[in-house]
């Protein structure tokens, strides 16, 4: 079976739905858009940061291989997934099914640039007293997972969003 779906993975605040929604557009109106933790929101009824105050992180992981898993179904669909999904290997084998698997990254200096700039409340795993070394040691842990699950990498640092774009596009064989 030929993929035509995008699974964009990465760190909070590499771009993975700003760049999901522009690719989305760019790739024209047979392809739809959705976040893996909409998904998850969906269905637990509650938004992340209230499932990871109420339920704790295991409950989370457990809604986020839901949503994979549903997400795995859809054709023609770019998916920005949460950042902790490589966590799981399942995760990564039902995305793999039908999506190209594309690992955006940034510096850390970059995402924590961003995520300051979008407001560290939604943001649960980085919402402590210096989320720059947050970020930084979550990253040292995930940056292998990350690179494993991933088929193409590309780097956002610094980068314009129609660059970014163009890469994806080219990589995945995705014709506009």
């Amino acid at each position: 079976m030929t993929k035509n779906s995008i699974a964009l993975i990465g760190f909070m605040g590499v771009g993975k739905t700003t760049i999901g929604k522009l690719l989305t557009q760019n790739l024209g109106f047979d392809y739809k858009f959705i976040e893996t933790d909409e998904l998850i929101t969906q269905e637990a009824g509650k938004s992340v940061s209230r499932i990871f105050e109420e339920d704790g992180e295991e409950r989370f992981r457990e809604y986020e291989i839901s949503a994979c898993k549903k997400a795995s179904k859809l054709n023609k669909t770019i998916i920005s997934c949460g950042g902790g999904v490589v966590l799981n290997k399942i995760n990564v084998t039902n995305l793999k099914k039908n999506s190209y698997i594309v690992l955006l990254k940034a510096t850390p200096e970059e995402i924590y640039e961003r995520v300051m700039k979008d407001g560290i409340e939604s943001r649960p795993l980085v919402n402590k007293e210096d989320p720059k070394n947050e970020i930084e040691k979550i990253l040292r842990v995930r940056s292998q997972i990350y690179r494993d699950a991933a088929e193409i990498i590309i780097n956002t640092t610094e980068k314009k969003n129609k660059v970014i774009i163009n890469e994806i596009v080219k990589k995945t064989l995705l014709k506009t």
